[in-house]
């Protein structure tokens, strides 16, 4: 049988929850976390109710050095489809009615209690953008480290684009340079649906306790539907294997050095990042979004440190979408907290 206090809220949840005078106290969010991804990431409608197709070439027709009087075979090209599926995240409040109006201030009181699901549901879907893996648990989605989970080539295409920076342990972390575009890499929510966190207050409703007696409870339900489409996996990657405890010593990983190499692995980059241009770079550009860095709290704080270093030229302190941020040859790095410290070391 369940404890009641560890799923719905009591009467010393409540004693917690006001001041002296009985009104909702200002609580202090002590688990609240940064994850800049969930406000930087496109999201789009996908192609089908529980995914998104997406069509990709896998090989080019061969042609033939012909000789006179000889013909050439017939060749084609080859493609593959790809379904990236989409996660329903779902929670539910309830709250007992008597318990909900004892201080006066029903909303105000119930606001207390969704303002922690919001937060709660937000890191579990930042959690899954980088690490959910649909073989372990395959009622979420595909996130980027199961793509992007080898440095070598033998095992997967995408070790081109994963950066090795040489932590051998089980304290490494990892650092992301993302394109998000409608042809690179976005969010998917199911076709007719609504996209976004959705929060519907279902008012008074009879509810039932362990020993199944009904009562009445106030009842809000939140639900999430959210996906992860790689559409062209080369305008991502992940440089690796950065040894976390060796960052304050003298054996630290070069994340300079390592910065650049990894966006050299990309096709195409804004042009203050990379000299590499294709002809039609100004389009491609355009069609591929916007090109955003993604670290956790300890390497944004290395970074912000160096980009204070006089003698630093590649990391610097600009304004992105009204704020302040550290960026890398013009491309900005954001903080997201759901970067473990923790990560195995990539082979």
């Amino acid at each position: 049988m369940a404890t009641i206090g560890n799923q719905v809220l009591t009467f010393a949840d409540w004693a917690k929850r006001v001041d002296d005078d009985y009104r909702v106290a200002a609580i202090v969010e002590l688990l609240s976390q940064t994850n800049e991804i969930m406000d930087d990431m496109l999201v789009m409608e996908a192609n089908q109710p529980t995914g998104h197709k997406t069509t990709v070439r896998t090989g080019l027709p061969a042609a033939t050095w012909r000789l006179l009087n000889f013909g050439i075979p017939v060749g084609k090209s080859h493609t593959a489809q790809i379904i990236d599926t989409i996660g329903n995240l779902e929670s539910e409040s309830q709250i007992d009615v008597d318990l909900a109006e004892l201080n006066g201030n029903t909303p105000e009181f119930r606001l207390s209690e969704a303002r922690a699901f919001l937060e709660g549901m937000n890191q579990q879907m930042a959690q899954t953008i980088f690490y959910g893996n649909t073989l372990v648990t395959p009622e979420r989605f595909t996130g980027l480290s199961p793509r992007y989970n080898t440095i070598t080539p033998a095992n997967a295409q995408t070790a081109a684009n994963v950066v090795n920076a040489g932590g051998t342990g089980a304290d490494n972390t990892s650092i992301w340079i993302m394109t998000w575009g409608a042809d690179t890499t976005h969010g998917i929510f199911p076709k007719g649906k609504i996209g976004g966190l959705q929060h519907e207050d279902k008012g008074k409703w009879r509810v039932f306790d362990s020993n199944n007696n009904p009562y009445y409870a106030y009842v809000d339900h939140f639900k999430w539907e959210l996906g992860l489409c790689v559409r062209d996996w080369r305008f991502n990657a992940r440089i690796a294997n950065i040894d976390v405890s060796d960052l304050q010593t003298a054996s630290a990983a070069n994340l300079i050095n390592a910065m650049v190499r990894a966006m050299y692995r990309i096709p195409v980059m804004p042009a203050q990042a990379t000299a590499i241009q294709t002809s039609d770079s100004d389009r491609v550009q355009e069609s591929m979004g916007r090109v955003v860095i993604y670290a956790n709290r300890v390497i944004r704080t290395y970074f912000d440190l160096q980009a204070m270093n006089k003698t630093n030229v590649l990391l610097r302190l600009e304004e992105f979408m009204g704020k302040v941020v550290t960026t890398f040859r013009g491309i900005p790095i954001r903080t997201c907290d759901q970067i473990l410290n923790t990560e195995a070391a990539l082979v």
